[in-house]
């Protein structure tokens, strides 16, 4: 079983006047988290800025600010600037393309939505019919919402970008989760954290997840490329991927163990974690270099520990030699792509690993792991309290005291096409602060009740309710909570 990671996010609060702040403030430029995203700007007092502070085993913790500019901009005044776009551009509410001279209706209510993307908002890369009209209803009439997703592979300001450009809604990093988001948190902890280690990554494309991973503040990021590109021992055989010799790749920090040249550990090239970002490419190559590292001393490559089939250490000696924890950022067997059927993802590259591990120890020795992303509980934690800090900024910039900002959602509706993650995730989490959580399945994605029909709907992950598509799940939430403020 994959050990689940602690990942417990928390919200900080400071400076918060106990006059809250009014929506008719006089202009001023305010600074943007997300280089890709417009900044409407509105001249506010100084109000309290909230962190998600989250928790990885091994002391891994670190506090990042929401993006202050959405909540900004869902209650800007009718005059506002937007970045680049020169003095006196006029914004009427928030990101929507109608609705002309419409001063905000009402609050936010005290409910809210998480949406997966691929076959949810998105079909591969066109918006499937409704998603745009209902992502735009809900910014009109300020309902919090968050895109909560187990894909990855990309920064999360492009991803923003790319998927505003999609949608045709403007988005920020403020309601955008990814699958890896949270592996940020491992830069800074005990002892420094992971920031000045060497960690591997691998994922759709190695010079991307290495990217990511250094905007994270991680310092020393390598890849299986840079290991073959050195070491073409290490993998005798082609890639099926198109990397070539002409790929990007870096010189390895330090040598490694060969036949031929042994090094003193202290000069020697040591892996302290390995992740993986998204779906790999190359499962082969892959496969073999985690396993190496997993069989060796101490993370050092090119070893093997002495532990390895001990019956008097735990696990049979496998993994109790300081090898490299090894992290995943979603356990997703399948997702929808163009192809009719479901494809493999993330977890089928998880699932090949652990099959290949357990030929390696003759199943004597469950793989060692930490999983995030959905279904785990930690993710929906993190997502509540997000969704919580969009809805409690709103209230304040509505002139609301910190006691009213700051109640906790009474609902939240996750709208997912897999029962496996996004519905079996939102049916099996617990609030801690008494928010209930409601899960609507579509059938525009992965599940398909013509192929799966809803026998494989069961326990966990039987869905509160099955709609056809988004718009649809949107207005059986409404009439749930008796919504009659604006018609959808």
């Amino acid at each position: 079983m994959a050990a689940q990671s602690s990942f417990v996010g928390v919200l900080h609060r400071t400076s918060l006047p106990s006059s809250g702040v009014r929506a008719a403030a006089q202009l001023r430029r305010l600074p943007s988290l997300s280089s890709s995203s417009s900044v409407v700007s509105a001249q506010l007092p100084q109000v309290q800025h909230r962190h998600v502070s989250t928790h990885f085993p091994g002391g891994g913790r670190r506090s990042f600010p929401l993006d202050r500019t959405r909540a900004q901009q869902r209650w800007g005044t009718k005059r506002a600037r937007i970045e680049g776009g020169g003095a006196g551009a006029s914004v009427q509410a928030y990101s929507t393309g109608k609705g002309k001279g419409k001063e905000p209706l009402n609050e936010p209510p005290s409910f809210a939505f998480a949406f997966d993307i691929d076959g949810v908002l998105l079909h591969v890369s066109k918006p499937i019919p409704g998603a745009t009209e209902t992502l735009r209803f809900l910014n009109d009439n300020h309902i919090p919402f968050i895109l909560l997703t187990n894909g990855g592979g990309k920064l999360e300001a492009d991803r923003v970008k790319d998927l505003s450009q999609k949608l045709g809604v403007h988005l920020t990093t403020d309601n955008f989760v990814q699958s890896h988001t949270p592996f940020r948190e491992l830069v800074d902890g005990k002892d420094g954290g992971l920031k000045d280690k060497t960690i591997l990554v691998t994922g759709s494309d190695y010079e991307k997840c290495r990217s990511i991973m250094e905007s994270y503040g991680f310092k020393n990021v390598v890849t299986p490329a840079d290991i073959l590109w050195q070491h073409r021992e290490v993998f005798p055989f082609g890639l099926a991927s198109d990397y070539s010799d002409t790929t990007p790749s870096r010189p390895l920090p330090r040598p490694v163990h060969t036949s031929t040249a042994a090094h003193s550990n202290d000069h020697a090239l040591k892996i302290d974690a390995m992740f993986v970002l998204n779906d790999p490419r190359d499962w082969a190559l892959d496969i073999q270099v985690f396993a190496d590292l997993l069989l060796s001393s101490q993370g050092y490559m090119g070893t093997y520990s002495s532990k390895n089939g001990n019956l008097t250490f735990p696990n049979h000696g496998y993994q109790q030699d300081g090898q490299p924890t090894l992290y995943f950022s979603n356990s997703d067997l399948f997702w929808s792509a163009t192809w009719h059927l479901p494809r493999f993802g993330q977890g089928a590259f998880q699932a090949a690993l652990a099959g290949v591990w357990d030929q390696l120890t003759n199943g004597t020795a469950p793989l060692k792991r930490h999983v995030i992303g959905k279904p785990f509980g930690e993710t929906y934690r993190f997502a509540e309290r997000v969704l919580a800090a969009h809805r409690s900024d709103s209230l304040i910039l509505k002139g609301h005291s910190a006691d009213v900002a700051g109640e906790p959602l009474r609902s939240v509706y996750m709208v997912g096409d897999n029962p496996e993650s996004d519905i079996a995730g939102a049916n099996g989490y617990k609030s801690e602060v008494g928010t209930s959580w409601h899960s609507a399945l579509v059938k525009t994605g992965v599940w398909s009740a013509v192929r799966d029909g809803e026998k494989v709907l069961k326990g966990v992950k039987k869905p509160t309710v099955i709609v056809p598509d988004v718009k649809a799940a949107v207005m059986w939430a409404l009439e749930r909570e008796g919504w009659k403020k604006a018609k959808f």
